[in-house]
C-alpha cells in the first residue's frame, strides 16, 4: 500500500518497516528471529515496497530461541550488502539496549510509552545519552488519552484536540521521542501533524508530568 500510494518516493522520505514476527492469522503472531527468516522477510519486503534499501528496519521483536548476536548479525549483514541503511529494535528493556549496543549500532527503538504508561522511562532517558531515537506506539494510550480530563482542559485553552495535546506532550517531554500514531484518514493524519504546532505552557507541561 505505501509503495502504491507514494512510489516512486519523494526526495527526503524516510521509509521504516519491520521483521521478526509472522503473521499467520487475523489474530495469531509469531516471533521468529531466525537469521535466514530475517534475510527473507527484509528482501520480500524490499520488493514490495520497490526499494534497493530500506532507511530504518526494525526488528519487531527479539526472538528468545535465537541469540540476539545471530539475529543483529543477519541485520548487520543485509546493512553490508546495502539493503538496510539503519537498525531499530521494538520493545526492549534498557538492559537490552545495552547489549545490543555492544553488537552493532542502533538508530531506533520503538517501545509503548505514552502520558500514563511511562515504563519505559528509564529505556528513554538511555536513548537521550545515546542518541538514539525512541517511537513511541500507543502515544494515544489506544485512544484513552483522548478523553483525559487534563488533556481536554489543556486542548480547550489551545483551541486543540485532546490527542494534540497528548502527541505535543511527547514532543516537549523529549528530543528523541518520535510520536507513531495510528490513522485511517487524512483528516486524523493531519491532525496527528498539527499537533507539532501547540506549544504548551511550563504550567501546562507540569499538569501533564503529574499524570504520570
Amino acid at each position: 500500500m505505501v509503495a502504491e500510494a507514494l512510489h516512486p518516493y519523494p526526495q527526503g522520505l524516510l521509509i521504516a518497516t519491520k521483521g521478526g514476527v509472522v503473521r499467520t492469522g487475523d489474530s495469531a503472531w509469531h516471533v521468529d528471529g531466525r537469521p535466514d527468516r530475517l534475510r527473507a522477510m527484509c528482501e520480500a519486503s524490499l520488493r514490495r515496497l520497490r526499494l534497493d534499501t530500506i532507511d530504518l528496519y526494525q526488528l519487531h521483536r527479539l526472538d528468545p530461541a535465537v541469540p540476539m548476536a545471530d539475529q543483529l548479525g543477519a541485520l548487520d549483514e543485509l546493512r553490508a550488502e546495502g539493503k538496510i541503511r539503519h537498525l531499530g529494535l521494538d520493545t526492549v528493556t534498557a538492559e537490552q539496549l545495552m547489549s545490543a549496543v555492544e553488537l552493532t549500532e542502533i538508530a531506533a527503538v520503538q517501545n509503548r510509552y505514552n502520558l500514563l504508561d511511562r515504563a519505559s522511562e528509564p529505556l528513554l532517558r538511555l536513548c537521550e545519552a545515546r542518541g538514539i531515537a525512541f517511537l513511541p506506539w500507543f502515544p494515544l494510550g489506544n485512544g484513552t488519552l483522548t478523553t483525559d480530563p487534563v488533556c481536554t482542559s489543556i486542548a480547550a485553552a489551545h483551541g486543540a484536540t485532546p490527542a494534540q495535546i497528548a502527541l505535543s506532550w511527547l514532543l516537549h517531554h523529549s528530543p528523541v521521542l518520535c510520536p507513531t500514531p495510528g490513522t485511517g484518514t487524512l483528516a486524523h493524519l493531519e491532525e496527528n501533524l498539527d499537533a507539532a504546532a501547540v506549544h504548551l505552557t511550563e504550567d501546562e507541561t507540569a499538569r501533564l508530568d503529574a499524570l504520570g
